[in-house]
């Protein structure tokens, strides 16, 4: 399985370990083969980009966020997934939907080798009545199905809660889901947690 990676104008220089492909600057300031036409000033691939997927990036755009899209299909594991996005396991952003009461709910996000804790959240929130929603309720909440959910261009703009860990070592990258599929966005931890408002907490257990 191979990735295809293409730069936003303002992302430094960075290459995924699976993109092979010859890249040139596209008139968006994207990288990606022969470039693909344009709308708008912003990038289009026909028959590749889905709405969810198109909500997120301008989301991400409108914030003014520097990111790099990865596309390399579905996975089978966290392993393979961050080979393929050139990041480690634990770069990977795990984006949870969680219910407090009706219809309030948040973004709580971990790392990918870490299993976000109960106990903790209960407590940082102060309550006990939290829950998780399933797989139609998250997309009812957020318009994104599940495994493809992220803060960015959500239908709500519900909070967000960050692990303590993802912002503890600086300049640190993490790959997120981008409303799509196989598809993901590579950017500064202290970039997202900034764009997204988040509260920072340590709300996940220690990996292993």
């Amino acid at each position: 399985m191979t990735s295809e990676l293409i730069l936003t104008p303002r992302v430094d220089l960075w290459v995924a370990k699976s993109f092979a492909a010859a890249v040139r600057p596209g008139r968006s300031g994207h990288l990606g083969g022969s470039g693909p036409p344009q709308e708008g000033g912003r990038t289009a691939y026909p028959g590749r980009v889905s709405e969810t997927e198109t909500r997120a990036l301008a989301a991400l755009d409108a914030l003014g966020v520097a990111y790099a899209v990865t596309r390399h299909g579905r996975v089978g594991s966290l392993a393979e997934a961050a080979a393929l996005r050139g990041v480690e396991p634990g770069d990977i952003v795990k984006t949870l939907v969680v219910r407090r009461a009706e219809d309030d709910y948040l973004f709580v996000l971990v790392p990918g080798d870490r299993e976000f804790s109960w106990p903790k959240l209960r407590a940082l929130l102060g309550t006990s009545r939290l829950s998780m929603p399933d797989a139609a309720g998250a997309y009812a909440v957020t318009g994104y199905e599940r495994g493809t959910i992220t803060p960015f261009g959500a239908q709500v703009a519900w909070p967000v809660v960050v692990d303590a860990s993802l912002a503890a070592v600086p300049g640190r990258r993490v790959s997120m889901g981008s409303g799509a599929q196989g598809v993901a966005v590579t950017l500064s931890a202290q970039e997202m947690i900034a764009a997204l408002g988040a509260q920072v907490a340590d709300v996940a257990d220690s990996p292993g």
